[in-house]
């Protein structure tokens, strides 16, 4: 099975792509992730990604295709893969789909991961991260706390709060989320392939309905 995920930033993306990745062995695709493996490739393609990257030039979107298309054709993906942060908008939606009409690709199912505002603004505003080791906290989850405040609980390292997890920076990054996403939430509601969760719920009980989704679509098909 396939999987796109859609949510905004703090609804958990990650921490259940890496659940499905551990637990059914789906690889787990970013786009900067597959356009800096496939400019490893020592070809025309390759040489012109790492061009771009190394130079800040935007990847068009002919170039990001390509590079979709090489790694979904991959052996490890054949198991299933869960794409992460593509598509961006409904250009690349609908340039997906002829992607997949050209290899002969399942688009498989579309999760949307859903969670209210004031919920998102503890997990983003909240969050502290581990200096040394990378550990993840939250001051506002009594689950999620360190036991000294400001130390990691793992390695004893200082905890830190990102610049960009402000409620300033949250508000600007949820209203782009939404202004860009809308359109592809509508896409894919009309093919009926959406499915959405509340991810406000505890990650196991989340995790547990995008379980019952996948087995739901394996038997369908």
């Amino acid at each position: 099975m396939n999987v796109i995920f859609l949510a905004v930033q703090g609804a958990g993306k990650g921490t259940f792509a890496k659940k499905l990745q551990d637990k059914y062995g789906y690889a787990h695709i970013s786009t900067g992730d597959i356009l800096r493996e496939r400019s490893s490739v020592g070809d025309e393609t390759g040489n012109k990604i790492k061009n771009m990257i190394d130079n800040g030039i935007f990847v068009p979107n002919d170039i990001i295709y390509e590079a979709i298309e090489y790694k979904i054709t991959q052996p490890d993906c054949q198991n299933g893969y869960i794409l992460d942060g593509f598509p961006r908008n409904l250009e690349q939606a609908k340039g997906y789909d002829e992607l997949l009409k050209k290899i002969g690709g399942d688009l498989g199912v579309v999760i949307n991961l859903t969670i209210p505002n004031e919920q998102l603004k503890k997990r983003i505003i909240g969050r502290r991260i581990c200096k040394d080791c990378g550990a993840i906290y939250n001051i506002y989850f009594e689950k999620f706390m360190p036991n000294i405040e400001g130390i990691c609980d793992k390695c004893g390292g200082e905890l830190y709060q990102r610049d960009d997890d402000n409620e300033e920076s949250m508000n600007t990054r949820i209203k782009t989320y939404f202004e860009v996403t809308e359109p592809i939430i509508d896409y894919y509601k009309e093919k009926g392939v959406l499915k959405t969760i509340d991810a406000s719920k505890d990650n196991d009980a989340v995790f547990n309905e995008i379980e019952n989704i996948l087995r739901s679509e394996d038997v369908d098909n």
